[in-house]
């Protein structure tokens, strides 16, 4: 699994992916173009409370989104690796 890490350096925090977003992240999207990744590979997108549902059914519409934790969760399931 590869590790969401999009900051914002002038704060060191994890920011949305949204497009102009600048909140902090607290939703992990894992998704996979089946088309180009192998079944087992994850991209990440990170999302903030506001635009989780907006990101979600962007991947969920082209059978991209394969799974959505908070970050938290995903930070723990990676640690314990």
């Amino acid at each position: 699994m590869n590790s969401p890490n999009p900051q914002d350096p002038a704060e060191g925090t994890v920011v949305c992916s949204a497009k102009g977003c600048r909140a902090a992240a607290v939703w992990v999207l894992a998704w996979n173009n089946p088309k180009l990744h192998t079944p087992d590979r994850r991209k990440t997108w990170l999302a903030c409370e506001e635009h989780r549902e907006h990101l979600s059914q962007f991947l969920g519409v082209r059978g991209f989104l394969k799974d959505v934790v908070t970050l938290e969760e995903w930070e723990a399931s990676a640690a314990g690796h």
